[in-house]
């Protein structure tokens, strides 16, 4: 079997974590000890006060208009900062501005057609070449994570158990991807047909090899905020030997007890239209978890017998 192999692009440092991260605070000043000027310059000196002011009051007035001009022109925002896990403090996360929701579950629109998203459960949502997501989807709120990561904020309490139950076996689990914007998985769909392209007869050609590897826009389930890719912090490669390492090794045996399944096994993917990837770990809650990976079976062939 052929290894395709890929390095992680997305986030290059070393040592990512999943904790969610303190906001920094870049808005504190810098202090520094006044240099003191000789008596007859001091006397001559006018004072800045009134032009700092006129600034300072300037400044308000462009901030103001311009975050009610991003305000009105976001899909969805995305940027609520969290506190450190284990540290007592609750984690912030953010409403999505618009999104459908029904006693927290949400339902994201549907043009009438034949939809993706089981409206009787979000957690079941499937999305796939097949069932692309609508572009007004929404997620109604995230919990963020650190280096800009962030996930639904229904799946986030058991994410948070299967990192610190794999950690607690000593090992060490590394998200590198996780919620994906409609304009982020594009950019990376078109990076993996341009790298496609050399050896292709045509775009569509590279199109349809490059979608083996990276969803189309729409199509892919870190758009919907349910999935992450974990690697093994000593083995930070996207390729088939991840499934080698400690880490992909427990996972696999553990996830189901956390809600999450291996999306995309490697006997699969003429179902799922997706290569193998012992990476991708996707949250339906813990009773449909258990059955998909007790039978051995990929989310396609399960939703068809509920």
């Amino acid at each position: 079997m052929s290894i395709h192999s890929h390095t992680l692009h997305e986030f290059p440092q070393p040592d990512r974590e999943y904790y969610a991260a303190a906001p920094v605070q870049w808005d504190t000043p810098m202090v520094s000890s006044p240099r003191r000027l000789p008596p007859s310059r001091r006397r001559n000196r006018r004072s800045p006060l009134p032009l700092l002011l006129l600034l300072g009051l300037t400044l308000f007035a462009g901030g103001f208009l311009l975050g009610r001009a991003e305000a009105a022109g976001n899909r969805a925002a995305h940027s609520a900062a969290g506190a450190g896990a284990g540290s007592g403090e609750p984690v912030r996360v953010l409403a999505v501005p618009g999104a459908v929701t029904s006693g927290g579950e949400s339902k994201p629109a549907s043009d009438g057609k034949d939809s993706a998203v089981p409206t009787d459960d979000w957690k079941l949502i499937l999305v796939n070449g097949g069932h692309p997501l609508p572009e007004d989807f929404q997620i109604p709120a995230f919990t963020q994570l650190i280096n800009g990561h962030s996930i639904d904020k229904r799946a986030y309490p058991d994410l948070q158990r299967m990192m610190d139950a794999c950690r607690a076996a000593g090992l060490q689990p590394t998200i590198c991807s996780s919620y994906r914007t409609w304009e982020k998985q594009e950019e990376l769909f078109e990076a993996k047909v341009q790298a496609c392209l050399p050896l292709a007869a045509s775009r569509q050609e590279a199109e349809d090899q490059a979608a083996l590897w990276v969803a189309r826009p729409g199509t892919s389930e870190h758009q919907a905020g349910l999935a992450v890719d974990i690697v093994d912090k000593s083995y930070q490669l996207l390729d088939e030997g991840q499934e080698e390492t400690e880490v992909q090794k427990w996972l696999m045996e553990h996830c189901a007890e956390y809600g999450f399944i291996l999306r995309y096994p490697i006997e699969k993917s003429a179902l799922t239209g997706v290569g193998y990837e012992p990476w991708h770990y996707r949250y339906v809650g813990e009773t449909a978890a258990r059955e998909i990976m007790s039978r051995g079976l990929c989310l396609e062939e399960y939703l068809e017998d509920v």
